[in-house]
């Protein structure tokens, strides 16, 4: 950056002293690589890339007035229920079958739901068409929601669906979560 300096004539004869000026840096080089150096990491910098987990649809069939039977033999499959407080259901009975007792609850960890799913896909007809069926409840969490889907992966069960929960599952589900959660009944007072 240039200055002009104004040289002052004070008009008396003599000897001329200097005046002391403060110093002064000029930041503009500074300011120059500063915007260089961002620009250059900016370009070469690689931006993370979200984590994005697979979810496989089925393909839309070509006729739509032609379609393919879907229903699963029990045996062949399994019903998985999650509701709220982290806890998670499990049947594989007909809907008519269907009670507080044939409505199991385990746990998301391994000695859980890990086991009662590779339980189930060992007891198969056709192992090759064991299917899982997720069922969130409106009370569910989406973690645990993913924690299922991760389960998929971790027992290798290629097919699985995921469908609401039924208006008779729902009944059963509410007096399965109402009656364990329920606290116990004060004693009476003898006093």
């Amino acid at each position: 950056m240039a200055e002009v300096q104004v040289k002052d004539s004070s008009g008396k004869g003599g000897k001329v002293r200097s005046q002391k000026q403060p110093p002064h840096v000029d930041l503009t080089p500074m300011v120059d690589l500063a915007f260089l150096l961002i620009t250059f990491f900016m370009l070469v910098t690689t931006f993370n890339k979200p984590n994005v987990m697979d979810l496989g649809l089925p393909a839309k069939p070509k006729d739509p007035q032609q379609q393919p039977d879907t229903e699963i033999d029990l045996s062949n499959s399994i019903s998985l229920i999650i509701g709220k407080d982290n806890r998670i259901f499990y049947h594989q009975v007909a809907a008519a079958d269907l009670n507080e007792q044939t409505l199991q609850e385990t746990s998301f960890d391994r000695e859980g739901i890990t086991k009662v799913i590779e339980q189930a896909k060992a007891r198969a007809k056709d192992q090759t068409k064991f299917t899982v069926i997720i069922k969130p409840t409106d009370d569910a969490v989406y973690k645990n929601f993913v924690d299922i889907l991760d389960e998929m992966a971790i027992t290798k069960n290629e097919i699985y669906g995921i469908t609401d929960v039924k208006s008779n599952e729902q009944a059963v589900y509410e007096k399965k979560v109402g009656v364990t959660s329920a606290p116990a009944a004060p004693a009476a007072d003898t006093n």
